[in-house]
């Protein structure tokens, strides 16, 4: 038996060496050792390029005011491992994680043994984990984020009782396709004969492959500007965005998240469309106050996220070129007419020139590109910063280049650390131990 939660970790970690393997079979054999946690457990699954992770938060929050105990699976984690898997707003403790081990490490080694089984993930392995601990905590609803795409991902082993899309975006192209139709297909696995669907902002094209896969399974759907809708307002004081919302049962008015940024307006609206959906299989009448007081409480680590006022430092995880559209346009609209001093870096698998010719062409901005302690991250060697010498320059190591944007800020102008969540994790840990050790 694995006595400390390090050792258990690390025997999780152990089986990224099996990458990512696109597939249900380990998976469901797992699961049937343990006797399907799975089905034990009301679940909503949510799918998208991007966005899955404050849309869970958002509707975690609200049912959470309904006095539901609410599970969430996530990732990848920001502050600590076990937070990939929760119970309202407790991460999984690190007792429960070191029995979880013990109990699946004996499995795992006899399904090593079928070479049709052998290799189960570390992702794999952590969805059967996750489903297992909701069941034997007996939480009311569980919120399912998918990992990658969604037909073949880990997660699509559950038949839930709601479906939510995201967004479509063009990422991991490798594994699901390269146009917006072939991973619009993927993401559409999700779907369930009957079960019903909401969507967010999709464009037109993947958005009718998503259709065809609904009407094949006769999935219900409700549509961002067709059955609900956002109309932005305006930016909250402090920080945030204010926005209205509606659908057939009226109109809220002067919603806010405390989130910044226009997409976390839509993010926010798909989540109420579904928290609605829920409550109506249910026979729950929606209290207003719910969805309020459940945005207004939402906090969704490195995600626009400002981490210190003077200067103003901002970290967000946009990790590929959708993400980068949108983190441009909010820096456009948010910080019109300020210098963004950008610290910014990738794993190789990006498409880092589309990401830094963005970054580069938003007004007023200087770019610094560096690497992380990641084996995928980016490689300097690539000359990245003949996109736009005048605008992009490169420092070898991240902590140098940020005390060099430290410099170089004046009171008015914005850092923004950006790129890999992996790498906006590891700045924000250090930031937060400079910012304790400096209290």
């Amino acid at each position: 038996m694995l006595e400390t939660v390090e050792e258990s970790i690390q025997w999780i970690h152990s089986r990224l060496p099996f990458g990512m393997r696109p597939g249900l079979e380990r998976v469901e054999a797992l699961l049937a050792l343990v006797d399907h946690p799975e089905k034990k457990v009301p679940m909503i699954h949510i799918a998208g390029t991007n966005g899955k992770g404050s849309t869970v938060s958002y509707l975690k929050n609200m049912l959470q005011e309904m006095g539901l105990k609410v599970g969430s699976f996530t990732s990848p984690y920001i502050e600590t491992f076990n937070e990939r898997i929760m119970i309202n707003q407790t991460v999984i403790t690190d007792e429960a994680l070191i029995a979880l081990v013990d109990k699946y490490k004996h499995l795992v080694e006899q399904m090593d043994q079928d070479e049709k089984l052998v290799g189960i993930t570390e992702f794999e392995l952590l969805t059967v984990m996750g489903f297992d601990y909701f069941a034997e905590q007996a939480v009311d609803v569980a919120i399912i984020e998918v990992g990658l795409g969604g037909l073949l991902d880990s997660t699509n082993v559950i038949t839930p009782i709601l479906t939510g899309v995201t967004t479509i975006g063009m990422d991991h192209t490798d594994i699901l396709g390269d146009t917006m139709e072939a991973i619009a297909f993927q993401k559409a696995g999700i779907l369930k004969a009957g079960i019903p669907l909401v969507t967010g902002n999709i464009g037109e094209d993947a958005l009718a492959v998503i259709k065809e896969q609904a009407q094949k399974k006769q999935v219900p759907i409700t549509q961002l500007q067709q059955d609900y809708t956002v109309t932005y307002q305006r930016p909250a004081e402090n920080w945030g965005e204010i926005f209205d919302f509606s659908n057939e049962f009226g109109k809220i008015k002067q919603l806010r998240t405390p989130l910044l940024g226009a997409h976390q307006v839509e993010n926010a609206g798909l989540a109420i469309a579904l928290f609605y959906a829920y409550c109506q299989q249910q026979n729950i009448p929606v209290q207003h106050k719910w969805i309020r007081d459940g945005l207004a409480k939402t906090t969704w680590p490195a995600r626009m996220e400002r981490v210190s006022e003077q200067p103003l430092i901002i970290l967000d995880g946009a990790h590929n070129e959708h993400a980068i559209t949108r983190l441009v346009d909010n820096m456009q609209r948010e910080f019109k007419g300020r210098k963004i001093l950008i610290l910014f870096s990738a794993l190789e698998t990006k498409d880092i020139s589309g990401m830094l010719k963005q970054l580069t062409e938003l007004p007023k901005s200087q770019v610094l590109l560096t690497t992380f302690d990641n084996p995928r991250a980016i490689r300097l060697a690539n000359n990245y910063e003949a996109i736009n010498p005048k605008k992009l320059s490169v420092a070898s190591l991240w902590q140098v280049g940020f005390s060099e944007l430290l410099e170089q800020a004046t009171e008015d102008d914005v850092i923004l650390i950006t790129g890999s969540l992996y790498f906006v994790s590891e700045v924000r840990q250090y930031l937060l131990k400079l910012k304790g050790e400096n209290k």
